[in-house]
């Protein structure tokens, strides 16, 4: 049949036919189409939403049968659902690029202006529409699994870890097997994604059904993913404090974890949370540290970091201790003076925890969101020990933006003195007492001039230094075709922000430059989940997902403590 004249902007038909998207107003799809649908990088200004464009209609394809003027057609109602099921949707390659704009809302609020709005009103509001999609997610629960899983498979380093895997699934006791007693634990980094920050930035996430966004269809997802990957320690960033306080908590410690959490510091209402299981380990100490310093106006954000000293509940040695450490840093890519000066202060705080009573290290294990890409500075710094920022632009810290916009050069040094935290990113007086311990004399007479001979040679140094030999878990990019792997994807953006780095044993790995043969053994790494390509993720509607349901994928590896 025929239909009513259309408007200008919609007689384009064929190949790159478009159609006006308004909002919950879309055009629906009554037969199968036989390729994917991609965003627009750019849409006309007449566009309140960006425009799914045909890749290649095929001849299936029927305009929906519908009569009567343009505008009656225009105000019809056509949702999202009347899309075939095989239909998916992903960004061309153009628009993954970072914008780098940090948004207002992880922006610190100073003026102390809050929305009119009570938080009753909130809470009642989240509420409504949270049950409209309860049913709908434990409806898809009873029936099963669901479509467009993600495949990833694990990754063995050795022929002994796989075997030992099998033995564990089988319920052996790890402390039995073999001739001598071994400790083989898994260690998973995960960004939940908070509801709020989902939220306040709902930009990212246009190309996700609404349904899929609302807390009570996450996390169950986020629940039933930690239980099927049942790792023995969990890194977990962006956990909202209220969710952790009524739900998350609860439900990890009926999985058999102790819970230790610190949120962050002024308005956010999320942090970081380290959880282990009892069973494999026990608590020595639990070490917060904010990164907000009233006093410091570089040091401005809420961000925070949490340090933990285990003891594993296998092992020979009866002083033998793991420290794990969890961090989130500053998203904006223009303020590199904030993340390296926060992950100073992580850095610190790790080496005043790790010593043990010979003066060595035990071995560290350091996740989180470091909203920073591989081989960046701040990458490289972590990794080598090591870096000389004289002449780096703030905006070339992280590496986020191809083109960044933060020209202005790191001063030095980056931090104050007052911070007392040294370049070798220590504790100051930590260090005046180690180098006290190893017989180096020092005045005592006057304290002052005393204090000024230990720092006075790296006032003017911009030579930053930690004494980790760390390294990556993952390789960042896949070895037989060169492409990045990718840790997190939204509409913006789909690029590696989350790590897991270690201690390496000796044997495990080269040794990294400017890292000091310090430590009590090491870690050797087992096995890893492999991780995925961005256009992997697109296969499934990139992140969320019906069986994702953050933007971020978990990261997990397999580590044997190995004694020195």
């Amino acid at each position: 049949g025929r239909y009513s004249m259309l408007p200008r902007h919609v007689q384009r038909l064929g190949r790159d036919w478009i159609t006006h998207w308004n909002g919950s107003q879309i055009l629906a799809l009554n037969s199968p189409v036989s390729s994917c649908m991609r965003w627009a990088g750019h849409y006309p200004p007449w566009a309140s939403f960006p425009l799914p464009i045909s890749a290649d209609f095929s001849a299936n394809w029927r305009f929906p049968p519908f009569f009567g003027t343009w505008r009656q057609f225009q105000n019809s109602i056509w949702h999202l659902d009347n899309y075939t099921q095989s239909c998916c949707f992903h960004l061309p390659n153009p628009s993954m690029k970072s914008e780098g704009e940090e948004p207002l809302t992880k922006k610190r609020k100073l003026c102390g202006q809050d929305d009119t709005s009570t938080p009753e009103q909130q809470t009642d509001l989240s509420n409504q529409k949270e049950v409209s999609c309860l049913s709908v997610a434990q409806n898809e629960e009873k029936h099963g699994s669901k479509k467009g899983t993600i495949k990833r498979h694990w990754e063995y380093f050795c022929q002994q870890s796989k075997t030992m895997k099998i033995a564990k699934n089988k319920g052996s006791d790890q402390s039995s097997t073999g001739s001598e007693a071994t400790f083989d634990f898994t260690v998973m980094s995960y960004n939940i994604l908070s509801q709020n920050l989902l939220e306040d930035n709902s930009h990212l996430y246009r190309h996700c059904r609404q349904r899929l966004l609302f807390w009570t269809y996450r996390f169950p997802n986020i629940l039933q993913e930690i239980k099927e990957l049942d790792a023995d320690v969990l890194c977990l960033q962006e956990v909202q404090e209220d969710h952790y306080r009524t739900e998350i908590k609860s439900s990890l410690e009926s999985l058999g974890y102790h819970c230790e959490y610190k949120m962050r510091t002024g308005r956010k209402p999320d942090g970081c949370a380290i959880c282990f299981k009892t069973s494999k380990f026990s608590l020595i100490s639990s070490n917060p540290v904010e990164f907000f310093r009233r006093d410091i106006p570089l040091l401005d954000r809420d961000n925070v970091g949490l340090v933990l000293l285990l003891q594993p509940r296998f092992q020979c040695k009866a002083n033998a201790a793991i420290c794990i450490a969890n961090t989130h840093l500053l998203y904006n890519p223009r303020r590199g003076d904030i993340k390296l000066t926060q992950l100073a202060m992580l850095l610190a705080e790790i080496a005043s925890v790790a010593p043990q009573k010979d003066g060595s290290f035990c071995p560290i294990i350091i996740c989180g969101d470091f909203n920073s890409v591989p081989g960046s500075p701040l990458y490289r710094f972590i990794k080598e020990g090591k870096l000389n920022y004289e002449g780096l632009a703030i905006g070339k810290v992280s590496g986020q933006e191809q083109f960044p916009r933060g020209q202005r050069i790191l001063s030095i040094p980056i931090w104050p003195k007052k911070l007392g935290i040294s370049q070798n990113c220590v504790y100051e007086i930590k260090q005046q007492q180690k180098e006290e311990n190893t017989g180096e004399k020092l005045e005592t007479a006057k304290p002052d001039n005393t204090e000024e001979i230990v720092i006075a040679p790296e006032k003017s140094s911009s030579k930053l230094r930690h004494h980790f030999k760390l390294s990556s878990v993952y390789s960042h990019y896949f070895p037989e075709t060169g492409i990045p792997e990718v840790t997190t994807c939204h509409s913006r953006s789909a690029v590696t922000v989350d790590y897991i780095f270690y201690s390496a044993a000796n044997n495990d790995t080269a040794d990294q430059p400017g890292a000091e043969d310090s430590f009590c053994g090491g870690l050797k790494l087992l096995g890893r989940l492999a991780l995925v390509t961005e256009k992997d993720l697109w296969t499934v509607n990139g992140l969320p997902n019906e069986n994702n349901s953050s933007d971020h994928l978990p990261l997990l590896a397999e580590f044997r403590l190995i004694e020195r």
